[in-house]
């Protein structure tokens, strides 16, 4: 089977390409299920229950946060109430929130998805890794296929992340840091790993935001509104390949599709065509 996450979703023009890329996206690559990262997805900081909605329509099937989930008041009542939207695990147990979501794939594989934030460079949190552990006790035994977004700002963190988990989840991916790294790779009991999936948004920014703006409190010390920016907007991932009967994982590969991609697949569908291929980077790692 075969799963996609899509890093950190910045404003409207993130929101812009999921909608028009992802459909085809799904189609071309045979996604049986789609993860995003949705907390920066209203204006650059966090997640409103209209936003919320606007993804799943998009096609996205389960939606991770991290340390601004709280930032859009109104998104409490549907922490609360729908089962496909995450909280970091090592979230206080008061936290509005499920510590996993349980989702049905496309192939009618049952997935766990697991949200955990950093601490280093991050707000004060419990330990990740004990959540992890607690988490995974907690799933039922039947669920193979585990992944987690691990939202965090240090590599090191990161690293350690994936180790801990090697063989005990499908696929450790982070995100927040809004930069994608090369590092992708399968540990040897079977775990995808790669520090950070990237952002989906404007890359004509300072992760996400003007330049201008994020120049003129740099070098003045005046604050500014760090405003989402609009250029270059690309969707940011990454795929795993996954066995659903023992959840390892078989290959992994970053995704990067560009505006002018989505815009070519929007209008080649409009014509009934075939979606053209996404790019997709070297250095895809698979399991030997």
């Amino acid at each position: 089977m075969r799963i996609l996450l899509i890093g950190d979703i910045v404003g409207k023009p993130g929101r812009t390409i999921i909608t028009s890329a992802l459909p085809a996206l799904i189609r071309r690559e045979a996604l049986d299920l789609v993860v995003a990262n949705g907390e920066n997805a209203a204006a650059g900081s966090g997640l409103t229950p209209a936003i919320y909605r606007e993804l799943l329509a998009a096609g996205v099937d389960c939606v991770t946060l991290g340390d601004h989930i709280y930032r859009r008041n109104e998104i409490a009542g549907i922490l609360q109430t729908q089962s496909n939207i995450v909280k970091p695990a090592n979230f206080p147990p008061e936290a509005p929130g499920r510590e996993f979501a349980l989702v049905t794939a496309r192939n009618g594989t049952q997935v766990a998805v697991i949200s955990l934030l950093g601490r280093v460079f991050m707000r004060p949190v419990d330990c990740p890794w004990r959540a992890a552990d607690r988490v995974l006790a907690a799933l039922p035994p039947e669920v193979r296929v585990i992944l987690v977004d691990f939202h965090a700002e240090a590599t090191s963190d990161k690293q350690l992340m994936g180790r801990y988990l090697d063989g005990r989840v499908s696929a450790v991916l982070g995100t927040h840091t809004h930069v994608a790294t090369a590092d992708e790779e399968i540990f040897p009991s079977g775990t995808a790993f790669q520090c950070d999936v990237g952002m989906t948004g404007p890359h004509a920014s300072i992760l996400g935001r003007r330049i201008d703006r994020v120049w003129e409190t740099t070098l003045t010390f005046q604050p500014t509104q760090f405003e989402v920016a609009n250029g270059d907007v690309r969707l940011n991932g990454s795929i795993v390949d996954i066995d659903p009967q023992t959840g390892k994982a078989l290959a992994i590969r970053r995704l990067r599709v560009t505006s002018q991609q989505a815009d070519e697949w929007a209008s080649q569908s409009a014509d009934g065509q075939a979606p053209v291929p996404a790019q997709a980077p070297a250095g895809a790692s698979e399991a030997e």
